[in-house]
């Protein structure tokens, strides 16, 4: 079969990539090894989302009383981890019926390229078939990187995907890490019972994070009862005994760290290899594959988008670039009227789904000072939000940064309850290059946390009313 558009991999930037080709009229075709939805929708996102919902009703039910409610209940652990299955799978499913809606063929196999526009897919029972399209698409995404002092064996020592389908709830866990994933599981294995241990070899917790974020979720976990060990790195594992043991260096010495399981969240590596990028020239660069700002390789007619290529390995970035690529080559095929703009990826919101919720946005406080902006800071506490009283979660604070000589607004950092839900004012508002005086007259609803970005604007121009 010969194709317009090829796309490799159908995670949340390959089957929005072949979506948008469709779109434009042109013929396309996905080749996925696996599951429609890539690791986003089947092992990732989706369904982490779905288990930290059922630690925060867990939460709740542990909590009742401070709502004036009576309630118990105990955790079902492989009743918890079915239902973020089915949610996974139902997703999983609606991907099926966007394909068929939008016509677009799914060929179910391992594809790796053979010499211009060409496509070899393996199938499960090992036949072979060559796909031929005009325009390669790689977004073969990523996996749990493994660092060789923690080799993961898939039962002691495992990764993200292991995390999520555990046969039973270990006693005790250390997680390495405390990126995003890291500190996810964290909550939602310490809010079952599950005894937890992080480790994170930098001086800080989340530490892609404000300086202020990474303090606050490392006091609130502390309170919930997650033991925090920064600058510190596992050296060794054993895994002879019944459970793991680690090597930890601290600063203050070396530690042995027991628990039934180690979940090695340190990153993301890039599935790049066997695709043959190598054999045909598609040039690479610190194990990510090199582009240009439309997404074209280093070979004409090939392309590459997601956590495959720099850039912040997330879903939603992984879907902008589809479509930018795309309509890139619609635009030079005349199918599509203008050039598209590039991603600015400062402009990228991160998002936490622990409990409390970390979102943010742009500059943070030192990178701002780094920049040579002179700047303005407003932190508005969510102990102040009548809403978030009302809900019973007044952790955290709304901290925003703005530009002291032009208003610009340069990001928001913001920690607490349902604040993913509320980041995309601050993108919406920076991408209008908005400044502060025109979100000051826009009025927020009240009872909201959303209302505590436009308290904190007022908090940084000196004009706080609720504090």
């Amino acid at each position: 079969m010969a194709y317009d558009v090829l796309v490799i991999g159908s995670g949340p930037g390959g089957y929005v990539a072949a979506i948008r080709a469709s779109q434009l009229g042109f013929k396309t075709a996905i080749i996925e090894k696996e599951s429609l939805g890539g690791i986003c929708l089947n092992w990732g996102c989706i369904p982490t989302k779905a288990l930290l919902k059922s630690a925060q009703v867990m939460e709740y039910i542990k909590h009742a009383g401070n709502y004036g409610l009576e309630a118990t209940g105990s955790a079902n652990f492989e009743a918890v981890i079915k239902r973020s299955r089915g949610v996974a799978d139902k997703m999983s499913k609606g991907v099926q019926f966007l394909m068929k809606k939008n016509k677009i063929d799914v060929i179910m196999g391992f594809g790796a390229i053979r010499g211009k526009g060409k496509v070899e897919v393996t199938k499960a029972d090992n036949s072979k078939e060559t796909v031929e399209a005009k325009h390669i698409i790689i977004a073969t995404g990523g996996r749990s990187r493994e660092l060789p002092s923690l080799k993961q064996d898939g039962k002691k020592v495992i990764g993200y995907r292991e995390a999520m389908s555990l046969p039973s709830q270990p006693k005790s866990m250390i997680v390495v890490g405390s990126g995003a994933i890291g500190v996810e599981f964290a909550y939602f294995y310490n809010a079952l019972g599950t005894k937890v241990t992080v480790v994170e070899f930098m001086p800080r917790v989340v530490p892609v994070e404000d300086d202020d974020i990474s303090k606050e979720l490392e006091k609130q976990y502390k309170k919930q009862g997650i033991e925090i060990m920064t600058n510190a790195n596992v050296e060794s594992v054993d895994t002879s005994g019944n459970g793991v043991k680690a090597k930890v260096k601290t600063a203050s010495g070396d530690v042995v760290l027991e628990a039934d399981i180690l979940l090695s969240a340190v990153g993301v590596s890039a599935n790049i290899e066997g695709i043959g990028l190598e054999e045909n020239g598609i040039k690479t660069d610190k194990g990510r594959i090199v582009v240009d700002k439309f997404y074209q390789t280093s070979v004409p007619g090939f392309y590459a988008i997601g956590d495959c290529v720099p850039g912040q390995a997330l879903a939603h970035v992984a879907s902008k670039e589809g479509i930018i690529c795309v309509e890139n080559i619609a635009y030079a095929e005349k199918k599509y009227g203008h050039q598209p703009e590039s991603l600015d990826y400062n402009n990228v919101p991160g998002c936490t789904y622990c409990t409390p919720e970390i979102a943010s946005v742009g500059f943070t406080e030192k990178a701002a000072k780094d920049a040579g902006y002179e700047i303005k800071v407003g932190k508005f506490p969510l102990s102040a939000s009548g809403k978030a009283s009302a809900a019973g979660a007044t952790e955290g604070f709304v901290k925003v940064i703005f530009d002291a000589k032009y208003g610009e607004w340069l990001g928001t950092h913001m920690i607490g309850y349902n604040v993913t839900e509320i980041i995309a004012e601050t993108v919406v508002g920076r991408k209008l290059e908005t400044t502060y005086h025109e979100v000051l007259n826009s009025i927020h609803p009240h009872p909201t946390i959303s209302e505590s970005v436009k308290d904190a604007i007022e908090v940084a121009y000196g004009e706080a009313i609720h504090l």
